[in-house]
Formats: structure tokens, C-alpha cells, sequence
């Protein structure tokens, strides 16, 4: 069972899923636009649809890495940089929050400038699957609701472990599908039409909130997403569900 579990989300993983259906750009050009046209709105829009749980799920993520003093972490899909700001209180001297999306970027800068962080928090444009940083540079990396977006996401992932310091940790904070009764049905009805609703109603952009639900129904969780990091060659794979399995922490270490 457990296999035919796991087969299933690598062909649910395998299904493409884009923001712009009739557009001919890829992913990666695609994922930028969508994210460049929402970036006023997101923070906002973030708090409602996830009833305000995605701060209790970071302050998670800061606790976890507040015990292990990294001196430096690398924030990948950071947008508006909530996480980055966030893992200041680890006491790490270098946080750098790198997007592919110059509009959420600017939110973050004017968020980092507000908390006074210039001096620890650098917001810089990147690609996640070809970072522009030496090996063994950060001693944790963190992605925050960003590694579905990624156009190849083995790349992605073979990409943080190379800028990880040996024994670095990777923390990656998803979304999932619940797989209990009556928890996954609502889950369901939620992603499916409700939250692509509020989104229709207060963004610009209509596409982009049905492509963020799309998107997490068809991203390997659990087991399926620790098996493809596995696969990458990180260590000490732990996956942690967070309220009722609607999203997940995985913890890994190079």
C-alpha cells in the first residue's frame, strides 16, 4: 500500500501544472509574472486564506534553527520575506532572501528597512535551480511555500545541498493534502473552491490563487517528497504534519 501510495504522487507530481494555461512561456517565466502581479496583495491575502496559521508554521522553522546557531541562512522563494525577517531572532549574522519575482522582492525590502534588518537581511533576485553562490557557503537554507513552484524540482533541491555547509540543514515548509476523513474533504472543497474565490475577488490577477491550489494538490508530500530527498543525498529526513495535514515541515541535513 505504501508503495502504491508513493507511485501515485510521483504520477500526481508528473502532471504539469501551470499559472497561464494559453501562455507559451515555461514555468519559471510563468511562476515570476504570476508572482510580480500579486506582490501588492499577497501578504494580505496569505493571512486570510490561511486564517493567520502560516506565522504559527515559521515560528516553527525559527525555533528549530534558533537551537543550532547558524551564522549564516539562505531564504530561497523569501518573496515578501516574511520568513526571512522572521529568522533574525536565530541571532544569525547573514540572512539572504533570494526571489525570482523583483515585485515581491520590493515588498520584502521595504518590510526589512521598516524592522531595521538592512544590516543582516539582503533581498537579491535568483533562480533556485542555479544559485549564485560557492559551495558549502550557508549553514541552513529554508523554503517557505516555494519548492512546487520550482520548474525542476530535483534541480532545485541538488542546488541547495551543493551551497549547504556539511552538516547544514535544510528546512522546507509545504503545502500537503490531509488524508484523514472528514479533514480531507474539507481540505478539498477549501483549496478547490473557496480559497481561488477569495483570490478572484481581491487580485488583480485571477489565475494566480487557482494555480497556487492546483499546484499543492498535485505536490508529492510525506514519504513521497522525503524519498525524492533522499534521492538528492541529504540526511536525517524527518517530515512533520502541520494542523490536520494541510501543510508540512521537512527537516534534512547535508
Amino acid at each position: 500500500m505504501g508503495k502504491l501510495y508513493i507511485c501515485h504522487q510521483i504520477v500526481k507530481m508528473s502532471k504539469k501544472v501551470l499559472p497561464y494555461k494559453e501562455s507559451e512561456l515555461g514555468k519559471k517565466e510563468q511562476v515570476k509574472q504570476m508572482f510580480d502581479n500579486i506582490s501588492g496583495s499577497y501578504d494580505g491575502l496569505n493571512r486570510v486564506i490561511s486564517f493567520g496559521t502560516d506565522v504559527k508554521w515559521r515560528k516553527r522553522i525559527v525555533a528549530f534553527l534558533k537551537e543550532q546557531h547558524p551564522q549564516n541562512i539562505l531564504d530561497i522563494a523569501t518573496g515578501t520575506g516574511d520568513l526571512a525577517i522572521a529568522l533574525a531572532q536565530t541571532g544569525a549574522k547573514q540572512i539572504v532572501g533570494l526571489d525570482l519575482s523583483p515585485g515581491m522582492l520590493e515588498v520584502g525590502k521595504e518590510k526589512v528597512s521598516k524592522k531595521n534588518l538592512q544590516d543582516t537581511i539582503e533581498m537579491v533576485v535568483g533562480d533556485s535551480e542555479n544559485l549564485p553562490f560557492d559551495d558549502n557557503t550557508f549553514d541552513a537554507v529554508t523554503v517557505a511555500f516555494g519548492v512546487r513552484n520550482f520548474e525542476n524540482l530535483e534541480k532545485g533541491l541538488e542546488e541547495i545541498r551543493r551551497v549547504l555547509k556539511p552538516s547544514g540543514h535544510l528546512l522546507i515548509l509545504e503545502t500537503s493534502v490531509p488524508t484523514k476523513t472528514p479533514v480531507k474533504q474539507g481540505y478539498r472543497i477549501y483549496t478547490k473552491f473557496i480559497m481561488p474565490t477569495i483570490g478572484k475577488i481581491f487580485s488583480k490577477d485571477r489565475s494566480a490563487y487557482q494555480y497556487l491550489s492546483e499546484s499543492a494538490s498535485v505536490f508529492p508530500h510525506g514519504k513521497a517528497f522525503n524519498n525524492i530527498l533522499d534521492k538528492i543525498g541529504f540526511i536525517g529526513i524527518e517530515n512533520k504534519p502541520q494542523t490536520l495535514g494541510v501543510a508540512t515541515i521537512y527537516v534534512a541535513t547535508k
